[in-house]
Formats: structure tokens, C-alpha cells, sequence
């Protein structure tokens, strides 16, 4: 039983093996099919070697692929797996197929249904929500083996106890290695993205000073021309066009330096309700363009130091991210702040057309956008602000049905 049991682990602890070894630096975590199929391999090899008690009965690690992924990715990750479980559990046959098929089919629709509430807990929550759903199925599946017996003797529940102090155990540093996964990659991930907008930053803070003093000199000697009386009318119009596009180069020039560090005429202590309101005044003209209908919920005491224009401007390309994304039917655009512990919450919901996950990954990347027209600049602002404030911004979406942007503020001491 020991030897079996360990060639079951090993054989689970192998997904996790070829992640580190070949795919941890490489976008392929969410994956969908390929999860599925190093899923179904380890499924298929957990039920090639069981686990054979002494009562006569045997049992495997096979659920196991199937509860992180079906908490983890739901029904859609769930599906092609159980199916695994009732494909190879018919061929390879034998007394007790018809119990283990229907066994499978319920906890196919059971395990499935902690999906949502399960991917918004902690590391250490989801480890131990995937213990004692694994700790469930052991117990059902014993439970249906008291029904051969008229009588539990102790070794019956000696085995028991033994069964599900496996399960538990192995579930559990699996779900650990697979949450040390995660978590390192979203923090490598984060190194990644804060190195680039420090980048960003100095580029833009030097940068765009060394362009705004030739367009300022420029601009200047092209308006003491303009006043000239030599000039013809055509000369004139020349001129004119010269200064208005210097003058939008100055205002791109201006949006680089948002990126820069704040300015300290605009830093202010606010608890966010001038601010939220400003911007949503200034976007409902757009909203009703579109035949987006605004909701806004304001119920925050806490405050927080920042430059208001920077974090004006990060609302607004956020507000205006979720109106296109209705555009073409419409919808609402909901937007709550509150206060939570110590921290401020702005969330941002949006009945738009959705991101899938690897969409979602790539957010504020520089020159990534879901728009067929747009930069990712407006993404980046809204990253770096974010990060200039020591918060974080998590999203979640679905295709087809919106998307929600929640901002985790931390208020000042």
C-alpha cells in the first residue's frame, strides 16, 4: 500500500514538475488545454496503479486533477476531466463501475459550484477549501463501503482514518506547491511591470523636458513672425498651422510627463469624493452617448495623499475603458467606494463584452490594448498611478457577461 501510495503522489506531483522545470517563465498558465491534458495523463496513470485496502476494495488520488481543477477553472475545466475518470473507469471495468460512474457524476456537479466563491480567497483559504473537499469525497466514498458490511470492525476503521489522513495530507501540500506557483509568478510579474514604469518614469521626466524647451523657443519666434505685416495671407496660414501643432506636440508632451513622478501643487489629502465625482461628471456626456447608464455609490471616511490630477486622470481612462466596452449595446456602469479595515475600495463594474485571462495578464504592458485603435498607454497611466500609491488593482472578468476593476487603496497613517 506505502509503495502504491507514493507512485500515486509522484504521479501527481508531475504536472507540477514539467510547469517548473519547462513553463514557469512562459504565459501558458492559464492554458486551458493544456491543464486538461496534463490533468487527464496524471488521471489516467493515478488509476493505472490504485490503492488496494485489505478489505478487498481498492482506491486512487484520481480526483485529485479534477478538484484543482475544478476549483481553480470551474465546469469548463472540470468537464473533460471527469469525463477521463468515467472513460478509463469503463474500460478498465470490474465490480463497482456503475457506483463509481455515478460517484463521479455528483461530484462533478457538486465540485464544480465552489468555483467563484474559491478563486477569491487567500493561498492558505483555498488550501485548505481543496482539504476538506478532498477530505469529503474519501468520506463519501467510505461511506458507500458501510453498505457492504452489516458490521464496521476496528480495522475497517483503522483503514478509514488512514484513507483520509492520505488524502487530506496529499491534497494539501499539492494545493501549497500550486499556490507557491501562483504566487510566484504574479510576483515576478509585478517586479516585471514596476521595473518598467520606473523606466518609464525616467524617460519621461528627462525626456519630455529636453523636447519642451526647443518646441517652447519655437513656438515663440513662429508668433513673433505671425505679427509680421510682410507676410502673405498663405504665409500666415502656414504659420498658424506650424503653432497648432506644436501645441499638440506640447500636450502629448504633457501626457508623457504624467507618467512622471507627482507634482506637488497637485498632491492633496482627499477622501476621494470630490475626485470620483468630478470625473463622473465629466464622463456622463460620453456614458449617454453610448446609452451607458451611470450607478455611483460613494460611502468612504477614510483619506489617502496623492496628485489629484494623475489619480483624476486614472478614473477617467478607466470609466472610459468600461463604456467602450458597452458601446455597441450599452449597459451600466457601476462604480462603489468604500472603506474597508484600513483600506480604500473603488470598484469598477461594466456589463461590456469581457476580457478572457490571457487578455487580462497583459494589461498594462506598454503598447498592449483589447482596442483595435488604441495604444495601452491609458492602461499603463492607470498601472503606474496605481502603483505610485502603494495599491493594487485586481480584475475579473468573463467574456460575454463584463468586467470589474477593484483598486485596494491603503489610507494614510
Amino acid at each position: 500500500m506505502t509503495e502504491t501510495l507514493l507512485i500515486n503522489f509522484l504521479i501527481l506531483l508531475l504536472p507540477v514538475l514539467i510547469y517548473l522545470i519547462f513553463l514557469e517563465n512562459k504565459t501558458t498558465f492559464y492554458n486551458t488545454k493544456f491543464l486538461i491534458l496534463l490533468g487527464a495523463i496524471t488521471t489516467i496513470l493515478c488509476m493505472s496503479y490504485p490503492i488496494r485496502l485489505e478489505l478487498g476494495f481498492t482506491f486512487d488520488l484520481r480526483y485529485f486533477p479534477f478538484i484543482i481543477a475544478s476549483l481553480y477553472g470551474g465546469y469548463k475545466l472540470g468537464f473533460p476531466l471527469i469525463l477521463v475518470v468515467i472513460g478509463y473507469r469503463i474500460i478498465v471495468g470490474g465490480n463497482g463501475t456503475i457506483q463509481s460512474i455515478l460517484l463521479s457524476i455528483l461530484f462533478f456537479i457538486l465540485v464544480p459550484l465552489l468555483h467563484k466563491k474559491f478563486v477569491k480567497l487567500s493561498s492558505t483559504k483555498k488550501v485548505w477549501c481543496a482539504a476538506m473537499v478532498a477530505g469529503g469525497i474519501i468520506i463519501f466514498y467510505l461511506s458507500t463501503l458501510t453498505m457492504y458490511y452489516e458490521t464496521l470492525n476496528r480495522e475497517f476503521w483503522i483503514i478509514s482514518i488512514n484513507s483520509l489522513s492520505i488524502y487530506v495530507i496529499c491534497i494539501v501540500f499539492i494545493m501549497i506547491l500550486v499556490e507557491k506557483i501562483y504566487h510566484n509568478m504574479k510576483k515576478r510579474e509585478e517586479l516585471i511591470q514596476l521595473e518598467q514604469m520606473n523606466i518609464i518614469n525616467d524617460l519621461s521626466a528627462s525626456v519630455s523636458h529636453e523636447i519642451r524647451n526647443p518646441l517652447t523657443v519655437t513656438s515663440g519666434f513662429l508668433q513673433l513672425l505671425n505679427k509680421s505685416t510682410s507676410l502673405t495671407s498663405e504665409e500666415k496660414w502656414y504659420i498658424d498651422l506650424s503653432l497648432r501643432e506644436l501645441n499638440r506636440a506640447e500636450k502629448i508632451v504633457s501626457d508623457f510627463l504624467a507618467f512622471g513622478k507627482p507634482q506637488s501643487v497637485n498632491m492633496v489629502s482627499s477622501n476621494l469624493e470630490e475626485e470620483t465625482i468630478y470625473v463622473k461628471n465629466i464622463i456622463t456626456p460620453y456614458a449617454n452617448l453610448h446609452e451607458v447608464s451611470l450607478e455611483f455609490n460613494f460611502s468612504n471616511t477614510l483619506f489617502k495623499k496623492l496628485d489629484r490630477n494623475q489619480f483624476q486622470q486614472c478614473l477617467l481612462n478607466l470609466y472610459k475603458n468600461g463604456i467602450e466596452a458597452m458601446k455597441d449595446l450599452g449597459g451600466t456602469l457601476r462604480v462603489d467606494v468604500l472603506s474597508k479595515r484600513n483600506n480604500i475600495i473603488i470598484k469598477i463594474s461594466d456589463t461590456g463584452i469581457g476580457m478572457t485571462q490571457e487578455e487580462i495578464s497583459r494589461l498594462g504592458k506598454p503598447y498592449y490594448s483589447t482596442k483595435a485603435e488604441g495604444t495601452g498607454l491609458g492602461m499603463l497611466m492607470v498601472y503606474n498611478t496605481i502603483n505610485k500609491l502603494n495599491a493594487k488593482i485586481d480584475v475579473e472578468s468573463e467574456k460575454g457577461v463584463g468586467t470589474t476593476f477593484t483598486l485596494t487603496i491603503p489610507a494614510q497613517v
